[in-house]
């Protein structure tokens, strides 16, 4: 996300999607709210906020089949409404919707089907042993909600960066404030009508607008907050939450290198690294920002990404509904003057009206160039001489750590190289950015790249605390032999147990 453009603040809220008995109805949640389920004005921020924490003081949110009715609810949003939400993605950002499908609609439908298989499983206490000299006692780790959280999502991937920690949230039982990108309008517009349609309005809220709702969000005090975007704003999220004691995910991004050696198929590797590069026309956090190759095989693999290009989009990719657009202006004006002065092989024409800017690659790059200075985040791939393995990694461990770390090479000491000489989010050999759909997988940064990770359970995890739970019974009172006053024969039986342990 990036927190450059206002507009008026919006807060949607909606009809419960299922009534528990002994709940108070939607007309008795707090707020300002009209006949059409909108909050509007910057002051109602907070008083939502409020609201939606004696919705979970009241305990409505914790219970297992309360959770369940917002994750199929969530399913029906999506499934009911796909072909909205495809045409609003389409207006954001050109994207096709086979495109939306792989990477939005049906990536979020996949964690909401794992997530109801598995999530009674992982909401079960789980079993801790105890000391002999706390015996007979018992522990375990109770998963319980953290409270009222808040999701701030960005505008690349405005459906499954929004909607993916949301499953989280509330699989883990929370109440919750979801805040889609301004820089996303059309996606934004619907879930905000969709949300007040399908979700309880007693406990998730969705506000829209720019820099002056985020601000007075981030004013509030949340129990997590879970922010996905550029470390700048990053920054200012982990200020902010600072003044309430929030903790905070931050998933962040950097500049993910990709690294080709002359082990490998190099047409086989082509066509992975295009797809991964120029998916949603290179606005993608794991895409992979630069190439790393020695000069023989850049000269064998450069023509081979000119070839897949063509095959992708056409001889003209500005013609092909395959490939999307960049957001915005500021975007568009900001890769255009990367590529100044730099040698391209393909690409490099744009149209400032359409904001398209072709599928791009860069030859010979100098590592102090503009363009290796900064996340690309966009279509322009870079390619970089190395002189060996070695060179390779030092300069990838001479930046920050990267959210994904490629790898093309069918050595195995080349791996294991990798492996164990870097550190990154998630390190792939193979293919770019496919890791995110192992659901097992968690999916985060280290470093200036983030930190925490979700997915799955992990997503749970994210939003819950595991409470230690522990249960001793009074008679026999064992306990007398730690007692004071401390006697040599309880000294003795102390010091002697302690060291049974060590």
């Amino acid at each position: 996300m990036s927190i450059d453009a206002s507009s008026t603040s919006k807060i949607s809220t909606s009809e419960p999607a299922g009534d528990t008995p002994g709940e108070p109805s939607p007309g008795e949640a707090e707020g300002n709210q009209n006949s059409g389920g909108q909050y509007s004005g910057i002051e109602s921020i907070a008083a939502a906020v409020a609201r939606l924490r004696t919705t979970f003081d009241s305990g409505i949110t914790k219970p297992y089949s309360w959770r369940i009715r917002q994750l199929k609810a969530l399913k029906a949003l999506l499934l009911e409404n796909t072909p909205e939400i495809e045409g609003a993605l389409i207006a954001d950002l050109a994207k096709n919707p086979a495109e939306a499908q792989l990477t939005e609609i049906g990536f979020v439908l996949a964690e909401i089907e794992n997530t109801l298989a598995n999530l009674k499983r992982w909401l079960r206490p789980k079993r801790v042993a105890t000391p002999l000299l706390i015996a007979p006692s018992s522990a375990k780790t109770v998963r319980e909600p953290l409270g009222v959280v808040l999701v701030i999502a960005p505008w690349n991937y405005p459906v499954q960066l929004l909607l993916v920690p949301v499953i989280g949230a509330l699989a883990a039982g929370n109440a919750l404030v979801a805040k889609p990108s301004e820089l996303a309008p059309a996606t934004s517009a619907v879930f905000a009508r969709l949300f007040a349609r399908y979700f309880d309005a007693r406990a998730i809220a969705l506000v829209e607008g720019g820099v002056p709702e985020t601000t007075e969000l981030l004013k509030q005090r949340f129990d997590h907050i879970f922010y996905t975007g550029n470390g700048r704003v990053g920054r200012i999220v982990m200020q902010a939450a600072v003044e309430n004691l929030t903790p905070v995910t931050l998933e962040l991004g950097g500049k993910s290198p990709v690294y080709v050696d002359d082990t490998v198929d190099l047409k086989t590797v082509a066509h992975r690294i295009a797809w991964g590069k120029f998916m949603n026309a290179g606005q993608t956090c794991v895409a992979p920002d630069y190439l790393l190759a020695t000069p023989a095989v850049a000269a064998a693999l450069e023509p081979l990404l000119v070839e897949v290009i063509a095959e992708f989009y056409g001889a003209d990719p500005a013609t092909s509904d395959s490939y999307g657009r960049i957001i915005n202006d500021s975007q568009f004006e900001r890769l255009t003057g990367l590529i100044e002065g730099e040698s391209v092989v393909t690409g490099g024409d744009s149209d400032a009206r359409t904001r398209y800017l072709a599928p791009t690659i860069l030859h010979d790059v100098s590592r102090d160039s503009a363009v290796m200075a900064q996340e690309i985040f966009g279509p322009i791939l870079p390619i970089v001489t190395v002189d060996s393995l070695g060179d390779a990694l030092r300069y990838i461990n001479a930046g920050d750590k990267p959210l994904a770390l490629y790898v093309f090479s069918d050595s195995k000491a080349v791996r294991r190289r990798f492996i164990t000489g870097t550190s990154s989010g998630a390190l792939a050999f193979g293919v770019p950015a496919a890791h995110l759909l192992v659901q097992g997988l968690p999916f985060g940064g280290v470093g200036a790249s983030g930190m925490g990770a979700y997915h799955g359970e992990r997503s749970v995890a994210v939003f819950s605390h595991d409470k230690a739970v522990l249960s001793k019974i009074l008679k026999p009172d064992t306990f007398n032999l730690v007692y004071p006053p401390f006697t040599q024969k309880k000294d003795a039986f102390i010091r002697g147990f302690l060291r049974k342990l060590t």
